[in-house]
């Protein structure tokens, strides 16, 4: 192993400034004999201490693996179909490419860092085979030392993210939001810890024997992981999701799980109409004459929180826009009980809430917004110029 790499000029290597280097490794590994032979060997026989390096740096990430756990280094093997996981010893024998592999997969190198890992292994693979052909020179050594030191040896090992964290925060006694280190931890977590921490959140927020302040904080870590969470995550969740709907189709729990975590683009499309037109079905019955006030709270309230119309498909989005623009513009006013002039009678629950919903999606609806105008039936209720100036305010809230 000594001879793999071929001594290059040690001054070189020592102007360089890789004896610095080693400052830089943790204090955990300074101590280590491998590392003292590293610093002998470096002003005699720098190949050799390159060499040492290495074999340092594949050790650490060995450690590395089993402090993030044996259960998600398993299941990353077993996606990228790499050699089986099921104890600490696999990964002690595990072969020296398949252990950069794995600590990529599993979040402890990023993809660049696993790229000049790699590297450096090819450069010892190179030598190891082709040495006739192949003479190490100081770009090498540095190159080594340099990737080994930053990307593996000077960084403590990672401690994965567990759904025990999340489970216990989730059911305290009290509104809970995840602390910036928590979503941290989360955003860097394997694939698949990610989907089980999404998994069991959505469970808890689907079921309707937990506490409503358990399944309330769900929703609320839900909606916060959703920008951290990868791409295949989001997609294994929107399937597993989709597996829980039947014939009659999605109901509103599932849709708002989807909302929350960010994953209703990747439902079926069909499912999402079928369910959006039953909302609508529910608009016309409590229906957006003001007198039913008392009710458009709860209503426009439980539409807000399966995304309003920002997710809501095509032709069924405009149907729901119109009834909450009759909803908002209201009807002629005239005396109040009180005794009061109102030039418009509007519902107070509705109106506020309809124009959040219209905020939250104006780049969408901003033309069919706009083409309403025209509309017969809202036509037909813009019948004074107090009217008219409310349904201005609507369009001056997309515009702007």
């Amino acid at each position: 192993m000594n001879d793999l790499i071929q001594a290059p000029s040690s001054e070189l290597i020592i102007a360089s400034g890789v004896p610095k280097l080693l400052a830089e490794i943790r204090p955990s590994w300074q101590a280590k004999d491998l590392i003292n032979r590293v610093r002998r060997l470096l002003n005699v026989d720098p190949s050799s201490a390159c060499q040492r390096l290495f074999n340092a740096s594949v050790h650490d990430l060995r450690e590395k693996i089993i402090v993030a756990g044996v259960d998600v280094a398993g299941e990353a093997a077993k996606q990228h179909k790499l050699p089986p996981v099921r104890s600490p010893e696999d990964v002690e024998y595990y072969p020296t490419s398949k252990i950069i592999d794995l600590s990529y997969r599993i979040g402890i190198l990023s993809r660049p860092e696993w790229r000049r890992i790699s590297r450096c292994y090819e450069i010892r693979r190179d030598l190891e085979h082709e040495d006739d052909e192949y003479e190490a020179g100081v770009e090498d050594c540095v190159y080594i030392f340099e990737t080994c030191i930053n990307v593996v040896l000077s960084r403590d090992p990672i401690h994965l993210i567990r759904v025990t964290d999340v489970k216990e925060l989730v059911e305290e006694p009290q509104a809970a939001t995840p602390a910036p280190s928590l979503l941290e931890d989360y955003e860097h977590a394997p694939q698949p810890r990610q989907e089980e921490i999404l998994k069991f959140l959505a469970s808890v927020a689907m079921d309707d024997t937990q506490p409503d302040l358990v399944r309330q904080n769900a929703f609320s870590f839900l909606s916060h992981f959703s920008e951290l969470t990868q791409n295949q995550v989001k997609l294994t969740l929107a399937s597993h999701l989709q597996s829980k709907i039947n014939k009659k189709g999605p109901s509103r729990l599932v849709v708002r799980v989807a909302f929350a975590a960010n994953v209703i683009p990747y439902l079926k499309q069909s499912h999402l109409k079928d369910f959006y037109t039953a909302s609508y079905e529910q608009m016309k019955k409590v229906g957006h004459n003001w007198g039913a006030y008392n009710k458009h709270g709860e209503l426009l309230r439980s539409f807000k929180d399966i995304s309003g119309l920002t997710h809501c498909p095509q032709p069924v989005r405009r149907e729901i826009l119109r009834w909450l623009v009759l909803a908002y513009i209201g009807v002629p006013g005239g005396l109040t009980s009180y005794g009061n002039v109102r030039n418009v009678f509007y519902s107070n629950s509705a109106a506020p809430l309809v124009k959040e919903l219209i905020l939250d999606a104006a780049d969408i609806i901003r033309d069919e917004l706009k083409k309403l105008e025209n509309d017969k039936k809202v036509k037909r209720a813009i019948r004074t110029e107090h009217i008219q100036r409310r349904f201005d305010t609507l369009l001056d809230i997309v515009e702007e």
